[in-house]
Formats: structure tokens, C-alpha cells, sequence
């Protein structure tokens, strides 16, 4: 399964890292150089629950943003308790 959110769409992007090394100029220095850049990742903050979706309790992948704005409706807590079992 992906690593996308269910209401959002959020996923997975691709983006790089700079490293840069030196002084800024405005700082006195000669200038900030680039030194490396390698590939990264941004990874959405993607949580698995139990949901109501379509009248149906379901577990979906949906990102904590969509949590907080309330875009996930949770199921209703369930009031079980045991049969009385008939003792003769």
C-alpha cells in the first residue's frame, strides 16, 4: 500500500538537499558556496484508522492534517457487554 492520504491526496515528493559551505557576504564573508546536492524525500505524516466511510467502519491511510481539520469522522464506541449466561 502507498503512502498516500485517503481525503487529501497527500503523498510522497521527491526534493533535494543543498549543503553549502562559507560565510554569507553580508556577514563579512566572500560568499556562500555550494558543495553538495543529494536527493530526499518529504514524507507526509500518514496514520492508519478506523474510519467511517460510506456508512461503513473501514480502516484508511489519512495524514494528521486531515485528522486535525476534522475531515475524518470516527466510529461510534461500541456499548457491548457479555449475554447473561442462564445458570441452572
Amino acid at each position: 500500500m502507498s503512502r498516500v492520504c485517503y481525503f487529501t491526496g497527500k503523498r510522497t515528493v521527491a526534493g533535494r538537499s543543498i549543503s553549502r559551505r562559507g560565510k554569507a557576504k553580508y556577514l563579512g564573508g566572500v560568499g556562500k558556496r555550494v558543495t553538495g546536492i543529494t536527493k530526499r524525500k518529504f514524507k507526509p505524516n500518514i496514520q492508519k484508522v478506523r474510519a467511517v466511510v460510506d456508512g461503513r467502519v473501514c480502516r484508511i491511510k489519512v495524514s494528521a492534517k486531515a485528522i486535525r481539520m476534522g475531515l475524518v469522522q470516527k466510529p461510534p464506541k461500541r456499548d457491548y457487554k457479555p449475554a447473561a449466561t442462564a445458570t441452572d
